[in-house]
């Protein structure tokens, strides 16, 4: 299973490259295609998982103006 992120930038937020660290370090990978980066699961997660997972994301980059689109395959 997969969880993808879309990343929204603000230009009254912080820089993208900023966003982007923080992702990598959470252990995102960037995704090429339609989306921007990919949380790749080990067998199939619940959905309260992925939840916990996109309050996790949300914490990291409260304040940074981003906005987030999460989108789960199988």
């Amino acid at each position: 299973m997969e969880t993808y992120i879309d990343v929204y930038a603000n230009t009254d937020g912080v820089n993208i490259s900023d966003i982007y660290n923080k992702l990598l370090k959470m252990g995102l990978k960037p995704a090429v295609g339609n989306h921007d980066f990919v949380r790749e699961w080990e067998g199939i997660v619940s959905i309260g998982q992925v939840i916990e997972f996109a309050d996790k994301v949300q914490n990291e980059l409260r304040g940074s103006g981003a906005f987030l689109k999460f989108t789960s395959d199988r």
